[in-house]
């Protein structure tokens, strides 16, 4: 099996050294329109092919897997031409810049019999498949709230704002792990910089129990990966800066009763135990590369970080893009995609 990567840069580097490592050095070809770039690809793995004629990927017929890491307007057409071409894609995130291109797309990979795999890598990481085993097990109960901060100071994209650079890292965890469709979606970013695309942002999503709260920017002094998780049962608290214990469960919450005679509802709070259970320390990137690429061995289509994934993903972006244009965070209910949103 043959992979060609298009685009050689911060994060094209880790997928070429994940990729040598899984399928050998001289089964991967790197295309890159920048002679710096395909230089440096050379310095990094001594002996590896590289081309600026991109074309050629979609041309030659010993070329398996073509993966797209290059900006986000040209996934689609990028992903598209792989596609035609019988191969299977393996594409960054997110998926496309609209819900139209993405389900393009999919008809595509069904119509060729290809794979999509989109790059929400965090979910091969440790510590979410851990918070995954937790929620299916029932051990948090009904997660009822999920607050997530990923902020850091850079680096500014040019092609997409902070919410669609940012925010598919989380809400491709949150869909992971509640597979619920939200029925509403608010989004308010500020242009802190004049470079004409939002580099501060928030963006909420209300669900029929659930609300979640996405807090992205481009322009904080330190960084910070953290998410809230609180539950009917217990509460998690995932630092992914915290290489030793990156998932805390705490046994915290609150309980309700409702006193009839004076006509209130009474709170108590339950504060127990805290434990950090183990987390599986590995390469995400390189168990997500390794699993697409049994998938294709196998012909078994990938159950996760599917395209049907990444088309949700694409479709919370794009309804946050209408709440900002709408401006002051007005929420977007209605949309076109099946009526999914309540008022």
């Amino acid at each position: 099996m043959r992979a060609a990567i298009i685009g050689y840069g911060y994060w094209g580097k880790n997928i070429t050294r994940n990729l040598v490592n899984i399928l050998g050095l001289k089964n991967i070809v790197i295309y890159d329109t920048s002679d710096k770039a395909l230089l440096n690809a050379r310095a990094d793995q001594i002996g590896i092919e590289t081309s600026s004629d991109v074309g050629a990927a979609f041309r030659r017929k010993d070329i398996d897997i073509i993966a797209v890491v290059t900006p986000v307007s040209t996934h689609y057409e990028l992903a598209m031409k792989a596609l035609k071409a019988g191969k299977h894609v393996f594409v960054e995130k997110p998926m496309t810049v609209s819900v139209r291109q993405a389900e393009e797309l999919i008809r595509e990979a069904r119509k060729q019999d290809r794979f999509i795999m989109v790059d929400h890598t965090f979910l091969f990481t440790g510590a979410v498949q851990k918070i995954k085993e937790l929620v299916d097990s029932g051990e948090l109960g009904e997660i009822i709230y999920f607050d997530s901060y990923r902020v850091n100071l850079g680096l500014f994209q040019h092609d997409v704002n902070v919410i669609y650079d940012l925010a598919p890292h989380d809400l491709s965890i949150l869909n992971h792990l509640v597979q619920k469709k939200p029925l509403c979606v608010r989004a308010e970013g500020f242009d802190c910089i004049s470079s004409g695309m939002e580099s501060v942002a928030y963006l909420t999503l209300k669900f029929d129990s659930l609300i979640a709260h996405f807090n992205m920017s481009w322009l904080s002094p330190v960084k910070i990966r953290h998410v809230m998780i609180a539950g009917t049962k217990r509460m998690l608290v995932w630092n992914d800066l915290n290489p030793e214990e990156p998932v805390k469960v705490y046994d915290k919450g609150i309980q309700t009763t409702a006193d009839e005679e004076i006509h209130q509802l009474l709170i108590s709070y339950r504060s127990g135990d805290i434990y950090s259970p183990k987390v599986v320390n590995k390469e995400a990137l390189h168990s997500e590369l390794e699993y697409f690429v049994e998938c294709i061995s196998i012909n078994i289509p990938p159950a996760v970080n599917t395209a049907e994934e990444g088309l949700e993903v694409v479709r919370i972006l794009e309804e946050a893009n209408l709440s900002l244009s709408k401006g002051a965070g007005s929420p977007v209910f209605a949309g076109g995609a099946g009526q999914r949103y309540a008022g």
